[in-house]
């Protein structure tokens, strides 16, 4: 299989002594993979360093082959974010939004904005200014955007915090179809265990900026476990006796 997205011993510390440290961890083609920790983990710390808005201290990043410290352009061609909120200008239209995104990148046609819209639900509110939007609209136009240049690596921070139940759903089967139908590869990352057990193939769980295991298969700790809640307890029982 094609390795997408490659993080050898990341560490990154900030001055408070808070980080990351030695994440190491493969993700796949077409895999949704989520990533799973409590608020303050260090999910967002590892995403910033993904999409090369960290510097990174020690370790290697590399995407699609290509190593983020000497190809980071190149790099970052294929990858599209939305990290740690939804990066939409709210007193434009929807329609306008994915315009002023379009001139960032090369080729991209009215018929592409056309897709990407039709892709979130959100084709027959285009006209209409962001402001006017619930937040899981808000969610899926910035998905949308980040959809938009065809990339093979989205990293989503978050995608289903604080929607509602069908805005949660609705975000969730995007992915999941996406995933499916595209190959487009999810790294996602999330405190809720629920989400993470429906959406994703694959899980790696990160407590107090270490990760207690690097990406076990859902349906194999669902063979074992009654659910990914009694897995994460106990990894992270196991982590804090080590």
């Amino acid at each position: 299989m094609e390795k997408v997205l490659e993080i050898s011993e990341l560490t990154k510390t900030y001055k408070n002594g808070r980080g990351v440290k030695d994440i190491s961890l493969t993700v796949f083609k077409g895999e949704v993979f989520g990533f799973l920790g409590p608020n303050g983990a260090g999910k967002t710390t590892v995403m910033k360093s993904i999409t090369g808005l960290n510097s990174i201290q020690s370790g290697e990043i590399r995407i699609l082959g290509h190593d983020l410290k000497t190809e980071l352009e190149v790099a970052l061609k294929k990858v599209g974010s939305i990290i740690e909120s939804a990066d939409v200008y709210e007193y434009l239209s929807a329609y306008t939004n994915m315009k002023f995104v379009a001139r960032f990148h090369k080729n991209i046609t009215e018929n592409d904005i056309k897709e990407s819209l039709d892709m979130v639900d959100l084709t027959k509110y285009k006209n209409e200014k962001v402001s006017k939007f619930s937040l899981g609209m808000k969610q899926r136009l910035a998905l949308a955007m980040a959809l938009l240049a065809k990339p093979e690596l989205v990293i989503l921070d978050e995608p289903t915090n604080g929607l509602d139940i069908e805005g949660t759903v609705k975000m969730r089967n995007l992915i999941i179809d996406l995933a499916t139908k595209s190959g487009t590869t999810f790294f996602i990352s999330s405190h809720l265990v629920h989400e993470i057990e429906l959406m994703c193939d694959k899980v790696a769980i990160i407590h107090e900026g270490r990760l207690v295991n690097s990406g076990e298969k859902i349906e194999d700790i669902k063979a074992e476990f009654n659910s990914l809640e009694d897995f994460y307890m106990n990894e992270i029982r196991k982590g804090g006796d080590e």
